[in-house]
């Protein structure tokens, strides 16, 4: 996570066109995915519930590196649309989904029944739709009424990020909280690679993406 940090960062020295603040949001999202993964290697951020291991560290980098995640690609989408023009509204309600998706993992995982359990990761998994909705939704048009090459390069990045995202509810419903098909270890494990490929692997291919866009940027222009 650090050295996808340091990459974003001697990239950020030449921007190639790239608004410093994408490479800011890139930089930020190892480096507090980092602080968490280092407390879990100190054996903190943790928690037994009805017998199970509850990595609430998880989620406290979760809770900020999606919506960070998120931004960056909202800002793709819109990366050619004038700052002033931009939809706060759309983006607020796609961090506002993804919180609550969050929020309803953490209570899953400390939930000490099954039926709780149950009920949260539903409620859980509704919010990740709305997110998947939006993603696939208002923001893959704003990104093809823009430019039809924007528009290709957000598609990708976009299933990029859906696949590896659909991962996170599945790898927890097949873990010791959900069907218990896999061991803590191997939980931990998976929660470990699928994160790294869906922030730092994302965050290359975004701003390799840009980098190359940006010299070519064409005027932007009102799709009828």
């Amino acid at each position: 996570m650090i050295g996808g940090a340091l990459l974003f960062w001697v990239w950020s020295r030449n921007p190639k066109g790239v608004p410093q603040y994408e490479y800011s949001i890139a930089m930020l999202i190892p480096i507090w995915s980092a602080l968490a993964y280092m407390a879990m290697g100190l054996d903190q951020g943790k928690t037994e519930v009805a017998g199970q291991i509850t990595h609430y560290a998880r989620y406290i980098d979760w809770v900020v590196s999606t919506p960070l995640l998120l931004l960056a690609l909202g800002f793709t989408a819109m990366f050619y649309v004038p700052k002033q023009e931009r939809s706060i509204t759309l983006l607020f309600g796609l961090v506002a989904a993804d919180v609550v998706m969050i929020v309803c993992g953490l209570f899953a995982d400390l939930s000490e029944n099954s039926t709780a359990r149950l009920l949260w990761y539903i409620c859980g998994v509704g919010a990740f739709l709305c997110v998947l909705y939006l993603i696939w939704g208002s923001l893959r048009q704003i990104a093809l009424n823009s430019d039809a090459e924007l528009g290709a390069i957000y598609t990708k990045l976009a299933g990029f990020l859906t696949i590896l995202w659909i991962c996170y509810p599945t790898i927890w419903a097949v873990g010791p909280s959900g069907l218990g098909i896999i061991n803590q270890t191997t939980e931990t494990f998976l929660f470990v690679v699928v994160p790294f490929f869906s922030k730092v692997g994302f965050s290359i291919l975004d701003l390799n993406y840009l980098r190359d866009l940006a010299p070519r940027k064409p005027a932007y222009h009102h799709a009828a």
